[in-house]
């Protein structure tokens, strides 16, 4: 069989395209480069305390309801603890939540085991700062402001106006806090308590500067049911800074690991903030590889930097913890 030979044309416009390839990958690397030197980046940290015991191990009695202290002490005792729409504890992976009784150490969490069909109001609002208001004693009854109304009704309205805001504009709301465009009356106290469910309701309310005129509906929901775990994970302190060490420190480095000029930028950012452009002086590329950060220095800085920088950022410097920020900033913010 008879090996392939390029032509000389084929051989010469291969190298041509070979060429441009390399060129563009180059001149798309210039581009980048001169993107970020018109970007700071800065890094903050600010002293955690001293431990991660103290921040990460709560007291249910003190800092949470008085429904999570009643569910971990029910687990705790044998029952079983349940609840509708509300997470238990209000774990998440991102950040579990733990106690202490008694010298041992719980994860607190809990897993779905039921869903219940179920009615709630949902109260939406759209601006009606355009409409006319009638200055008759009936239309004026009919608006009240939104300082006028029960606490719950408040809530309801400062939430629900957030979602009458972005409706058609561009930009974001508070998904979490909204619910299908609006706020929705899960608990039966809220409803007992608000002036907004009834028969006899306003039809408009202020807000601030704004008017809104009500809707107030009643919808199906199909809503999880969470029974409360209850695991012991450390029988000592040690075990349990250990555990707290392995989840949420990122980069743990000592000074003497590092250069004077290193240090500097560190104690800088200590003070409150160090930032630089690309390309970056050895110390900070120092700092940066020890934070274990390898997207700003050999990524497509760019793109990849700051892909992981959601959620708490916890380091260790010298037994010390931080916590810390990475972020960019245009020159002359």
């Amino acid at each position: 069989m008879t090996a392939f030979q390029p032509s000389r044309r084929q051989f010469l416009g291969t190298v041509a395209a070979s060429t441009l390839v390399g060129t563009a990958g180059c001149l798309s690397a210039l581009d980048r480069s001169s993107d970020d030197q018109k970007r700071t980046l800065r890094l903050t940290l600010s002293r955690v305390g001293g431990s991660l015991r103290e921040v990460f191990v709560a007291d249910l009695s003190e800092t949470r309801s008085d429904r999570d202290d009643a569910a971990f002490r029910t687990v705790l005792d044998g029952g079983s603890y349940t609840a509708q729409y509300r997470k238990p504890f209000a774990s998440t992976p991102e950040t579990p939540v733990y106690t202490e009784r008694d010298g041992t150490y719980y994860r607190l969490d809990s897993v779905v085991v039921d869903e219940v069909e179920t009615t709630h109001p949902v109260l939406r609002l759209s601006d009606a700062s355009d409409e006319t208001e009638t200055q008759s004693e009936t239309d004026a009854d009919s608006t009240v402001t939104s300082s006028e109304l029960p606490d719950v009704d408040a809530k309801a309205v400062r939430v629900a106006q957030m979602g009458a805001r972005a409706r058609g504009n561009v930009g974001g709301a508070p998904w979490g806090l909204l619910q299908r465009g609006g706020y929705v009356y899960r608990d039966d106290d809220q409803r007992r308590a608000s002036a907004l469910l009834g028969s006899d309701t306003p039809t408009h309310v202020r807000y601030r500067d704004r008017r809104y005129r009500i809707d107030v509906s009643r919808e199906q929901f199909y809503e999880p049911v969470y029974r409360a775990t209850v695991e012991p994970v450390a029988e000592s302190p040690e075990e349990m800074e250990a555990i707290l060490r392995a989840r949420f420190v990122d980069a743990r480095f000592a000074r003497d690991d590092l250069s004077a000029a290193a240090r500097d930028v560190l104690e800088t950012a200590r003070q409150g903030e160090y930032g630089e452009s690309h390309p970056y002086s050895d110390a900070y590329r120092d700092v940066l590889r020890a934070m274990h950060k390898r997207a700003y220095l050999d990524g497509n800085i760019s793109k990849d930097a700051g892909v992981d920088n959601s959620g708490r950022q916890i380091l260790r410097y010298d037994d010390v913890y931080y916590d810390y920020r990475l972020r960019f900033v245009d020159d002359g913010a």
